[in-house]
């Protein structure tokens, strides 16, 4: 049963989410504070006051675009607590997604809320309360506390950085990061290419290739960074190479070739 804050600035939408957050069989309490100064007061009395009492708080829903404080400074104060509540964010603006989840939120949802998909949240945050409480699936501890040796690290807030958030029909989906194939770059954004489909994120080229370098991902021209592994052929016409990564041709620059090959040649051991 779990113990929620709800925080949102704007009266009628914090009514409306405490409305679906009581529905909710599986919480037990859920209140709401009006901006962010109230929410870190409360906060901080229910994590001085400990885990057992009655005034404790398992998680946040959070508003990012608040009065003063945004939901985003909320929770990178929360961030140096010792034992922080979880936080799921709620927003009208899917573009903060990358950024609360490197945040460590659970979840991101869109507004207007829809009770299937704030379900869903609660089900995620349900999960992790239990794993630390000695129940359920396992996943993180939630104390300072290192967690037990029977606990593996394949959490929600252990492999966010395997995944990248995209918005897709409404719903913050997450798409693994092995499983893209190269990125295209479009303007301030990247389009992400996998073998089912394409998805467009609000982040620019630079940002993933040096986030995903460590990964196997190089940059072949200004507008494609590729996963090495996904390359299936490499080729060379009239002094111009170019990659072919499934059923996609993309050309490499003419800086970046001796790089690209050099890398090719030591993965085959040649």
């Amino acid at each position: 049963m779990l113990r929620v804050l709800a925080v949102d600035d704007e009266a009628p939408a914090l009514e409306e989410l405490l409305y679906l957050l009581r529905a909710d069989p599986r919480i037990r309490s859920a209140e709401g504070a009006t901006g962010a100064t109230e929410a870190l007061r409360r906060i901080g009395g229910a994590v001085d006051a400990g885990p057992d009492d009655p005034a404790a708080i398992d998680v946040v829903f959070l508003d990012i675009h608040m009065a003063g404080l945004t939901g985003l400074d909320v929770a990178q104060l929360l961030a140096g607590f010792a034992a922080p509540p979880l936080i799921v964010f709620v927003t009208a603006h899917e573009g903060f997604a990358v950024h609360a989840f490197d945040l460590k939120a659970v979840d991101y949802v869109l507004k207007p809320v829809r009770r299937e998909r704030l379900s869903e949240a609660v089900r995620r945050v349900a999960e992790l309360v239990g794993d630390r409480s000695g129940f359920g699936h396992p996943g993180p501890g939630h104390s300072a506390t290192a967690p037990s040796a029977s606990v593996p690290s394949t959490s929600v807030h252990d492999s966010a950085a395997d995944q990248i958030p995209v918005e897709l029909g409404g719903f913050i989906r997450f798409i693994p990061i092995d499983d893209i194939a190269y990125a295209e770059a479009q303007g301030d954004y990247a389009r992400l290419y996998t073998a089912t489909g394409s998805h467009l994120v609000r982040i620019p080229l630079t940002t993933l290739e040096e986030r995903w370098r460590s990964r196997g991902f190089v940059r072949i021209h200004r507008r494609h960074l590729v996963a090495l592994g996904r390359i299936d052929e490499l080729r060379l016409d009239a002094g111009t190479m170019s990659v072919r990564i499934g059923t996609a041709e993309l050309a490499v620059s003419r800086r970046h070739t001796r790089a690209l090959r050099d890398l090719l040649m030591r993965q085959t051991g040649r």
